[in-house]
């Protein structure tokens, strides 16, 4: 299985992006990350260009799992257990959406086959990328047995 992460905004150095590597190297899983940066267009109809770019970085066939703060609320272990049965079903791809400050279009929610939320706390989009990269490093050690999971 192959994890994608279609994320709106560039990741600069510092504190998030050094979260994001230290997880990003522990997970075994491929992980590729799909940066959209729209700054250059404008803000009027940004949220709607963002969608389409997202939709285009999906590849054929994957499992999207969209961060919403509306989503639904998923623990770690739910999001391990999902995880489990896409690898168990053959998934080849899953690809992780978030969106930017506006958050998501509405064509990206419908197409997700999960709209999970980190708490029903609004986070920067630049610190939950490293927020799930932790978390898919989570699911890994969950589904293996890994004593890292202290639930």
């Amino acid at each position: 299985m192959r994890f994608h992460i279609i994320a709106v905004g560039r990741l600069r150095r510092g504190v998030e992006g050094d979260l994001f590597e230290h997880f990003q190297g522990r997970i075994r899983w491929p992980l590729d990350m799909h940066e959209i940066d729209d700054r250059k267009s404008g803000t009027s109809g940004r949220k709607a260009r963002e969608g389409k770019s997202i939709l285009a970085a999906i590849p054929d066939g994957a499992m999207v799992a969209a961060l919403d703060e509306k989503g639904r609320d998923l623990g770690s272990e739910d999001l391990a257990a999902r995880i489990g049965d896409w690898r168990n079903s053959g998934i080849g791809d899953v690809a992780f959406v978030i969106g930017g400050a506006d958050g998501l279009a509405e064509n990206v929610r419908r197409r997700a086959d999960l709209v999970f939320a980190f708490g029903r706390a609004t986070w920067p989009h630049l610190l939950v990328r490293g927020m799930l990269a932790e978390q898919l490093y989570r699911a890994q050690q969950i589904l293996a047995g890994h004593p890292y999971h202290r639930a």
